[in-house]
């Protein structure tokens, strides 16, 4: 087995292990809203569950050559933003809004989606998505490189076809999740493990 200290090695490399080993990662799609009512919408595979009880997500956005991303200038302004569940229906037009653009150029307009309002914030979604979360920000945590968010869900939104009895339909869902590089991954082969008692 190789051994390597991360400070041996460059941020580069730092950053090729990471996204190679933890795999695969759930790609949240976000839209937020600036000051003047432009919709940014951009992906991102930093991002999880922190607790459900509570229900509180994070997402991690690193700065680009140390200057902060439009998605975190509008939420630390806003408060609030909406998280979508990367699906096989949208990822084509997804990694579209991937381009960098200025601040006052939306995302949105380089694709075909749908902007929808939202019930909770001011902050629109995207009709696409067969998940979404509208969410404000509970704290946002500065770190060296990256600011990481965590945001309440104020509300749910969930496809008819997936919701059966409480439960969320993983296969109907059909999610998009991030490998390394231009690599992606579908949900592929799934086995049950019962847990000990």
């Amino acid at each position: 087995m190789i051994t390597i200290r991360p400070e041996s090695i460059s941020e580069r490399d730092n950053y090729k292990f990471l996204i190679g080993s933890v795999i695969p990662r759930p790609i949240a799609f976000i839209t937020s809203i600036n000051s003047e009512g432009v919709v940014n919408g951009a992906p991102f595979s930093y991002f999880n569950i922190v607790s459900s009880n509570p229900p509180l997500l994070s997402v991690s956005i690193q700065r680009r050559n140390g200057e902060k991303k439009d998605t975190l200038r509008n939420i630390e302004q806003q408060q609030s933003f909406v998280l979508h569940i990367a699906d096989d229906g949208y990822i084509d037009k997804l990694n579209q809004t991937a381009a960098q653009l200025p601040p006052n150029q939306s995302e949105i307009s380089l694709t075909n989606l749908t902007l929808i309002p939202s019930e909770t914030i001011a902050t629109p979604a995207i009709s696409e998505a067969k998940v979404r979360y509208e969410c404000t920000v509970q704290q946002i945590v500065d770190l060296p490189n990256s600011e990481l968010i965590i945001a309440n869900i104020t509300c749910y939104h969930i496809d008819d076809e997936l919701y059966a009895n409480g439960r969320i339909n993983a296969a109907k869902l059909n999610p998009i999740s991030r490998l390394a590089g231009n690599d992606y991954a579908h949900l592929g082969e799934t086995f049950t493990l019962e847990r000990p008692q």
